[in-house]
């Protein structure tokens, strides 16, 4: 009995199997789907189109001179700031603008000196620090994110 239930199982998972991949009836020469992706298949003339474009960009921007170069990819960069949304904008936080090397090192000798000034404190102060860091983001939150941030904590000291 064990076995004809066996054999039954996997004559059904066969059939099964033959029938979906027979649904799925595909060429890559075709214009619709290839390989169940939403890119169509390009002809050779496309390809030698494309090609021919790139080359034509590749050789204007090698002909540029620095100074065009750089105009071009400023103003790039700012169509591209343009076009974000706020949130967008505020994750984005200048992430797209270079530092030179000078702002980078003033800035990592800034993150040194707070960390330097952290570890000499005392536990006592740090927790004080810690305290007033808690109270300056309360206040600066409107009432719904107050309201937010209050059961956050309190949910976190209950369990």
């Amino acid at each position: 009995m064990t076995k004809l239930l066996i054999g039954t199982i996997a004559t059904v998972t066969a059939l099964a199997a033959t029938m979906a991949s027979g649904q799925v009836n595909l060429t890559p020469s075709d214009k619709t789907l290839y390989n169940g992706m939403d890119v169509k298949v390009m002809t050779p003339e496309e390809t030698a189109k494309f090609r021919a474009q790139r080359d034509a960009a590749k050789a204007k921007w090698d002909a540029m001179t620095p100074e065009e170069k750089a105009a071009i990819t400023k103003s790039a960069r700012g169509k591209k700031l343009s076009d974000l949304n706020q949130m967008e904008v505020f994750g984005a936080d200048d992430d797209l603008q270079r530092m030179s090397r000078e702002e980078t090192a003033q800035m990592k000798a800034e993150r040194e000196a707070a960390k330097a000034k952290w570890d000499k404190m005392t536990p006592d102060e740090k927790a004080a620090a810690k305290k007033a860091a808690q109270q300056k983001r309360l206040s600066e939150m409107n009432a719904a994110e107050r309201a937010s941030a209050q059961e956050s904590i309190s949910g976190v000291i209950k369990q």
